[in-house]
This record gives C-alpha cells, structure tokens and sequence, in this order.
C-alpha cells in the first residue's frame, strides 16, 4: 500500500509579514502595497456600518479606481462612508468626485488652496497639509502607516509601481483612536453632515502596548517628536531608523548623538531613491554631522523608498506618516502608531535588516567623493530643512 502523500501549501506571499496580539488588539506588519492594498480592499468591502478614510494623496489612477469604487459600492449597501484627502497633494477629477457624492460618499477636501484669499493665508494653508493615511471600518479595523492611495505604491504585479513602504493593520479597539482622529479633523474643517449615532461607541479599556500618536492642530501638534524623543532617550542596545525624507530637528539630533555616547548604536536608512530629490540633497548636508557622531548612514537603492519607521531596543516600534522633518513634526497633521512589543520589534528589526541589502553604507569617503560643489549644493538644501 503505498504511503499517503504530504504537502505543505507555500505560504501566501499576500499575507502580514507579522501578526501578533496585543491586549485586545490583534496587530498585522504590512510591507509594500502588495500585502496593504488587498488588506485594505478586503476590509472596505467587509463593511457593515461606516467607513472613514484619510490620506494625503488620493488619485483616480487604476489604483485609486479601485478604492473609489469599493467606497461608493458600500455607500450604495447602506453603508456611512467619509472621505477626507488633501486637497494640495491629491488629483482627483470632478467626474470620480461626483460618482462618489452620488453613490452617497461624503468627501471633504482638506484646506483647498484655491478658496484662500490672500498670501499669507495661502502660504499658510500649503504649509499646513494633511498628511495622514488611515482607514477605519466599522470602528474596529484600522490602518495606517506611510501608504497613499495611487499608483505609485501599488505592487507591480497589481500595475503600480511598487514603492517600498511600511503599513500597519489593527483589529480591535485600537482602531477607535483612528477614528477619533478622523472625526475629530472632519468637524473641525466643517465636513458634510453625517449620522453620528452609527459612530457612537462603547468605552474601551487602552491597552499599553499600542498607542496612536497624533499630531493635531494646538494641544498635541509635537506629540509625535515628543514620542520619538522619549523613545530614543531610554535605548540602550540599538536604534534603527527608516526615513524617506530624513530632516530631523535639532532636538532629535541632539538625542541621536547622546544615544551613541551611552554605546547604543544608531543605523538610518534614508531614501537614495527617491520622489523628492531636494530633500535627499538636504539629508546629504548633514551626513558629515551624522558620521562625526558616530551614526550609521544607508542610502536606500532601487525603487523608490517611502517608508516612515523606527524600532528601538526589539520592543519600541513606530509606523506611520511623520516623516523626520520640520513639516511633519511641526506642520502637518500626521498620524503614527507605536508598539511596545518584543516579538513585534523582533519583526521590525528583521525587517530593517532584510532592507539594509538594498542599502550602500555611507562612509567620510563616499561624502569626499561627492565633489565640491555637490557638496555645497547639499548644503544649501540643508540650509532650506524648516520648508522642505
């Protein structure tokens, strides 16, 4: 009798690099569009109630179709949808906007530029953008993380273009924090009307080891930095950063260096590729500094890099939208989600490492070799940092 055959289904490349519980909470690492996309579709199609979608830039581009129809076909089923993109960093056409309003999708564009009056309040809106990507549905399935809605971070078997980027999954209370945010930013920018009963949720207990730290308009606008700074002042072993755009503050470079003088050691992946060439010219004016002080730098290779990551120490770990720079930090509405968690941070550091492959290590001789007046161009960018 010939023995029964055995065979292990390869395991779905679509699904969560990590998962793990916390508390309440059931948390999932997503790397790339290609795991975020289908995750997101997947839950807005599993609406039964509401919907609230947030992202800085929004686009009716293949990829934007496809989210701009699973809305409205869950408007059509009954379901409160809420749409809130930027209207500065967004491109999308009146045709898509007036299918959505018909299928019974509110849409606030955030701050239009073109209804300021004046240039002070122009500059003021362009500077004050919101830069936050979160999705919520039914008030207990979040994301967020550093992933628009275009087809630059659609994976490029899906027709995108493939960016490298990092999001997160929350199923559980967590994700009524997202909201919260959301809701709280659509009042205040005096959005469509909406039914506030279906948003009326019970009281749930916070759980220590998942936190949403949001930059708002006054009371919290530095609570991301604030993060970052305590953060990075209790390492003791190793801090790993993954920044597009990596323009950091005098206070978090403060930190950074006292960090390599307790021994801890500090490794930052900056974009070398990248949608914003200013800004890496900028970053490149402070390398010297960086290296002076004993900080690892990586120039990131190959398709564009956008992610917007840090993990500390195995169990610190941040995903979100804030980039390291004075308009995240000080500026935009952003939002980031920090996880206290050795298996999590586990996963995270594998992850900066499997990145570091794509990377080239800076060194004093790489910054020699960029010439004279590379250089000064670099450092003419920096001089700029406060409105890059």
């Amino acid at each position: 009798m010939a023995a029964a055959s055995t065979s292990l289904a390869p395991p779905d490349p679509r699904a969560p690099y990590t998962e793990v519980l916390l508390g309440p909470n059931r948390v999932a690492l997503l790397r790339d569009g290609y795991q975020a996309y289908p995750a997101m579709l997947d839950a807005i199609g599993r609406a039964t109630s509401t919907i609230c979608l947030e992202t800085y830039i929004l686009r009716d581009d293949a990829t934007g179709r496809r989210f701009l129809e699973a809305l409205a076909a869950r408007a059509r089923a009954g379901v409160e949808v809420l749409v809130l993109y930027d209207d500065w960093g967004s491109n999308v056409s009146e045709g898509s906007l007036a299918a959505l309003a018909e299928a019974g999708v509110k849409v606030l564009p955030f701050l239009p530029a073109r209804f300021a009056f004046g240039l002070k309040t122009v500059l003021a809106r362009l500077r004050r953008r919101n830069h936050r990507k979160s999705l919520v549905v039914d008030g207990w399935v979040g994301f967020t993380g550093g992933l628009n809605v275009s087809d630059e971070y659609a994976a490029t078997e899906d027709g995108g273009k493939g960016w490298r980027d990092t999001h997160l999954r929350i199923e559980g209370p967590g994700a009524l924090e997202l909201e919260r945010l959301f809701l709280s930013t659509w009042r205040r920018q005096k959005g469509p009307r909406f039914d506030e009963a279906r948003f009326s949720r019970g009281r749930h207990v916070a759980c220590s080891q998942l936190r949403i730290v949001g930059n708002e308009f006054a009371l919290h606008q530095k609570a991301i930095r604030a993060a970052y700074v305590d953060a990075i002042g209790r390492a003791s072993s190793r801090i790993f950063l993954t920044h597009a755009y990596f323009l950091p503050p005098r206070r978090l470079l403060k930190s950074l260096s006292k960090a390599v003088r307790r021994g801890v050691r500090v490794a930052v992946i900056v974009a070398a590729t990248t949608d914003v060439k200013l800004v890496l010219w900028g970053a490149r004016g402070l390398y010297p500094k960086l290296l002076k002080n004993g900080v690892e730098v990586y120039e990131w290779q190959g398709r564009v890099l956008h992610a917007k990551t840090a993990v500390i120490d195995g169990t610190w770990a941040t995903i979100g939208s804030s980039n390291l720079d004075a308009l995240s930090l000080r500026q935009n509405l952003e939002v980031n989600a920090v996880v206290v968690d050795r298996s999590f941070g586990r996963a995270m550091e594998q992850l900066f490492l499997e990145d570091l492959l794509h990377c080239e290590r800076i060194t004093p001789e790489t910054v020699k070799g960029y010439g004279l007046l590379r250089r000064l161009g670099s450092w003419f960018a920096w001089q700029l940092r406060h409105w890059l």
